[in-house]
């Protein structure tokens, strides 16, 4: 069996997985304004990033995309306190907002660091599922 063929389910079930995750992350940050929908939108962020880590890279293991995403996720929240005027444009825009968020929040990590465990876990999971 191709290497293509042996990851070809397992990308399947993380794209659906994606589909899943991305309207509930949004539909909870958008729901009302408090930090527990807060919190719970940036644990669906990083578990979204995960799946997407894991569905374009499938060969390297859940634990490797898990940790390469927190600390993206968390240079990103640091690069809130920046004030370059490329990285300000860029936040102005919906999906630069979306993407890279609004404002340096400390709270964000903790969320950050349960979403890396909750899309290792999930990702864990679908691995040892789906690849042959």
């Amino acid at each position: 069996m191709s290497r293509r063929a042996q990851y070809f389910p397992y990308r399947m079930i993380l794209l659906v997985s994606i589909f899943i995750i991305l309207p509930l992350g949004y539909g909870v940050r958008f729901a009302a304004d408090t930090w527990l929908n807060d919190f719970f939108g940036s644990v669906a962020y990083e578990i979204l990033l995960i799946l997407l880590g894991a569905f374009l890279f499938p060969a390297i293991r859940p634990i490797w995309v898990a940790l390469w995403v927190c600390l993206a996720t968390c240079i990103l929240e640091g690069l809130q306190l920046w004030q370059n005027p490329l990285y300000l444009a860029a936040k102005a825009t919906f999906l630069g907002r979306l993407v890279l968020g609004n404002t340096f929040v400390w709270s964000d990590f903790p969320a950050y660091c349960v979403g890396s465990f909750a899309g290792w876990a999930w990702v864990t999971l679908l691995r040892r599922r789906w690849v042959r």
